[in-house]
């Protein structure tokens, strides 16, 4: 989708520092970390949410959670302990709706709620 922040990251017509890619992903730096280590992982194709991501191409909701244990390892949090996140929907904070995996760690994180 030529609107999509996200699509257009994948397609290099926007920058990002990539910290990771394999056929179907690509994983790279939030703009605003949350948290020492915050990597945002996305699907190469478009697909709102990760609900929807199950319907248009299910094997790549695997494939989401395979780059960001490879994020983990690569950014040494791997051991130490990591968050995965999904926001869905604007009341749980999602503001690009292309489905994305977020990796936070590199410090103790705080409940959720």
């Amino acid at each position: 989708m030529s609107d999509c922040l996200f699509c257009r990251i994948v397609a290099r017509e926007l920058p990002a520092t990539v910290v990771h890619e394999t056929d179907t992903t690509l994983a790279f730096r939030d703009i605003a970390p949350q948290a020492p280590v915050h990597v945002i992982v996305v699907p190469k194709i478009h697909a709102t949410d990760a609900v929807a991501l199950t319907t248009t191409a299910p094997g790549v909701l695997d494939d989401l959670f395979r780059t960001a244990g490879e994020v983990a390892k690569t950014e040494n949090v791997a051991d130490s302990g990591y968050r995965l996140l999904f926001n869905t929907g604007v009341e749980a904070g999602q503001t690009v709706f292309h489905a994305h995996l977020h990796v936070l760690g590199g410090r103790r994180l705080g409940p959720l709620a």
